[in-house]
């Protein structure tokens, strides 16, 4: 009757208890059932067409891509990053979905979605004032939570570097006026020469 996550639990306990002869065992079957899964996998991928493996290849490059992608918003979660600011649509959805009418959250969420669009837009003005008010909640938060991770050193999850620059437009100015001033020149030098 105990969960899957408590049987866990109490094997782990009972493999720690376990002295180092009585685990050789089964280190010895984990061994040989690690060699024979490989020669199988060998066996397996030596059949595939170029295509089929080409495949195989492009699904688990994908698999660990969507691995990644979920590790890196849990963690992102645990370092308490701010959710981001909602839509006035999303607003609205979220403070009539439960008296809408419907059979299924699908037929719900299409019927809120019709009476959004027929919806004027003095209607939709509160719900779109409060998605502004969200979106200042938002951006003082993140920038909070950044000046945290900086602090923490994980400049790495830290916006994109054009938000960044939006910080310091003076100085970028002058970075593209230097560049395109030195590449205007190299043309010159270069019509020059082959005029003559």
């Amino acid at each position: 009757e105990a969960s899957n996550t408590e049987l866990v639990k109490k094997l782990a306990g009972a493999w720690k208890e376990l002295p180092a002869s009585q685990k050789q065992v089964y280190e010895e079957a984990r061994k040989t059932d690690w060699k024979r899964y490989g020669e199988q996998m060998a066996a397996y991928k030596a059949q595939l067409t170029p295509a089929q493996a080409a495949a195989l290849k492009e699904e688990r490059r994908k698999q660990l891509a969507r691995r990644r992608s979920i590790r890196a918003k849990r963690e992102l979660n645990r370092l308490g990053k701010p959710k981001r600011a909602r839509s006035g649509f999303n607003i609205f959805l979220s403070e009539n979905f439960q008296e809408s009418e419907g059979n299924s959250p699908v037929a719900k969420l299409k019927k809120l979605f019709d009476t959004w669009q027929k919806m004027s837009a003095a209607q939709k003005q509160p719900y779109m004032q409060l998605a502004e008010d969200d979106k200042v909640r938002y951006e003082n938060e993140m920038k909070s939570w950044e000046a945290k991770m900086i602090e923490l050193g994980r400049e790495d999850l830290v916006r994109s570097k054009k938000q960044r620059l939006k910080k310091k437009p003076a100085e970028t100015a002058k970075k593209t006026e230097t560049a395109k001033a030195s590449s205007g020149r190299g043309k010159k030098t270069k019509l020059k020469k082959s005029e003559e």
